[in-house]
Formats: C-alpha cells, structure tokens, sequence
C-alpha cells in the first residue's frame, strides 16, 4: 500500500464544548496520510487511477464549511468515514489540530487511524 498525503491543511469550521465557541469559527490544522495503490495510476501515467489530492482536499474543505462538532473527535471520525465512502480510500490516518486550545501548547488534537493498510 502507497500513501498519498497532504499535510497542514487549514480548514474553519464551528468546533468546541463552549458556549462562545458555538458563535464563531476556528481553524484546524489536518495531517493526513491516505493508503492508495498508486501502481495502476504510475503505469500508464493515467491521471484517473490517480487519488486526487485536489478532489479530497476540497472534500474536506466543504466538509468543515457545514460541520458543527462539540468535539475533535466527532470531527474527526465523521471526516475520515466520509473520504473513506466518497473516494474509495482503503486506509487513513488523520492527524488533527486545534492550535490555540491551550495557550501553553502550540497545538493540541487528536490522531486516528482507519481501515486497512
């Protein structure tokens, strides 16, 4: 299994348990490493057999437009099942960081991994 990644990608989205938190947007920093078989793609140089990187990527992007989340953790999870079912993505692991969450750390978050590799 190859991996194909895309790394600090910034999103906002309405996220946090606090009242104040529901009223506006943050941004979250995602890391993410998506198992592909990039074979069938490499040996013809067939764009299609590709995983489009720009396509999930946008995907996320309009995933954290609509979303609501109390938790990193809902976010999460519902992020990686909805790449998982919309692309065909076997395996992912999902790195996620809420900077700014605890004014002593850089950034804190939460990192799942799913499916199989």
């Amino acid at each position: 299994m190859d991996t194909v990644f895309i790394e600090g990608l910034e999103v906002d989205t309405v996220i946090g348990a606090y009242d104040w938190e529901r009223s506006i947007r943050q941004c979250l920093r995602l890391d993410l490493q998506l198992g592909w078989d990039n074979r069938p793609a490499a040996e013809g140089d067939d764009l299609d057999k590709a995983l489009d990187y720009a396509a999930v990527s946008q995907r996320i992007q309009a995933f954290a437009a609509e979303a609501q989340f109390l938790l990193v953790e809902t976010f999460a999870e519902r992020l990686v099942a909805v790449l998982m079912g919309e692309f065909g993505i076997p395996w992912v692991r999902l790195k996620l960081h809420k900077p700014g969450a605890v004014p002593a750390a850089s950034s804190v978050g939460v990192e799942i991994e799913r499916g199989c590799r």
